[in-house]
């Protein structure tokens, strides 16, 4: 894959990544702030949920920015779509799947 096309999948997944997150972290806050508030809910449990919930996918979604990181870091290195584990290629349809792919389907355990 050339770099152009990397950039733009990189910062195409960085946009929706960082879009997601903000939106997770305001719907957290009101979640938050629903919880303190002294309103009538049939079930008071419901509030801590959600925001565990939303909790759970903030920390997905800064784990799935992490790995953009890291592969603009491979990208400025000039490694980028090689396997961190052995250096073998990395196919572009993978790459095109998941720009942040740091090994190959076999690699990964065919996932």
């Amino acid at each position: 894959m050339d770099n152009e096309r990397a950039q733009a999948l990189l910062q195409a997944e960085r946009a929706r990544v960082e879009s997601l997150l903000a939106h997770s972290l305001a719907a957290a806050d009101e979640d938050r702030d629903s919880e303190n508030m002294e309103i009538a809910i049939s079930d008071a449990a419901e509030p801590l949920t959600a925001e565990g919930v939303e909790n759970a996918v903030v920390a997905r979604l800064r784990q799935r920015l992490d790995a953009v990181r890291r592969a603009e870091d491979r990208l400025r290195a000039g490694t980028f779509g090689r396997s961190v584990l052995t250096g073998e290629p990395i196919p572009d349809d993978r790459l095109e799947a998941d720009p942040t792919a740091e090994g190959t389907v076999q690699e990964a355990g065919g996932r």
